[in-house]
């Protein structure tokens, strides 16, 4: 079965699915023929992106209110998703944003805000679906990051939250085997995205330019594809972008070569300008 089969009727349930690769994951599952439910605090951004799929053949998608760090919001997404469709397949948490900031200049309640959204957030989505994806036999998705494996100058807050998601998907993937629940990491290195546009405080600077260079991010589109194919095989990880994997094996094989360019960006005093990965 390919990608493009394996989530025709699916019924798919996405956090974060108003910007960035979430956006991306809603219109390409739309157009497969997924079931999908929108979830994420910018509903008007939602209700414009549901018209886009209908519109171009898909599903009618659910659009719902949801901010993965109220207790309470997934569970309502997911009893919502499911008293409509009738099930839930497939659970893709992958809303986040990104702390930046040298760590002098950080506090103790920036760590908390990037702990709260990216990784409580993931764990307040996991725990409402998995009853219902438990039933089907289904797939719990996370988008991870590469700075979760691999940690610079000016990231720490963003890098942690990344990590400790990683070190969440290697614990419980075998333990949700058990239950017949496959689980994917998403590992993304810098993908098209408006996550280099939001401040520490989750607030989108629209008008803000992409601080990377054009060559080194990876269009929405692709990156989403890679995703999807990785999903539909129900693989355990996939790295995305040649840049990522690039670092990974960096920082497996020859981990001396990232702590220098690490020192060379504390000299520089990264930290300034959010740039997570």
């Amino acid at each position: 079965m390919g990608a493009a089969e394996a989530f025709d009727g699916k019924v798919v349930l996405v956090t974060g699915a108003s910007s960035g690769i979430g956006e991306e994951l809603c219109r390409q599952l739309g157009r497969q023929g997924a079931l999908l439910t929108l979830a994420a605090r910018r509903t008007e951004r939602m209700a414009e992106l549901a018209r886009a799929i209908a519109a171009a053949g898909g599903p009618i998608p659910l659009v719902l209110e949801c901010d993965v760090t109220r207790d309470g919001d997934v569970e309502r997404a997911v009893a919502a998703t499911v008293q409509e469709r009738g099930r839930l397949d497939i659970v893709f948490a992958n809303a986040g944003f990104g702390v930046a900031g040298l760590f002098t200049r950080l506090s103790v309640a920036d760590y908390r805000r990037q702990f709260e959204t990216n990784l409580f957030g993931v764990l307040r989505t996991l725990y409402a679906a998995l009853p219902e994806v438990t039933r089907t036999r289904g797939q719990l998705v996370i988008t991870g990051s590469v700075a979760g494996r691999v940690a610079t100058p000016g990231n720490s807050a963003y890098a942690m939250s990344k990590f400790a998601v990683r070190a969440l998907a290697d614990s419980i993937t075998p333990e949700l085997a058990q239950l017949g629940v496959a689980l994917t990491l998403i590992t993304p290195g810098f993908v098209e995205s408006d996550i280099r546009r939001v401040d520490n405080h989750g607030r989108l600077h629209a008008e803000a330019p992409e601080p990377l260079p054009g060559w080194l991010v990876m269009s929405r589109r692709k990156a989403v594809g890679q995703i999807l194919r990785a999903v539909s095989r129900r693989r355990r990880e996939v790295i995305i972008t040649g840049h990522g994997r690039a670092l990974v094996a960096l920082e497996r094989f020859a981990p001396w070569i990232i702590r220098a360019a690490g020192r060379r960006m504390a000299a520089r005093g990264r930290g300034h300008r959010p740039e997570p990965v």
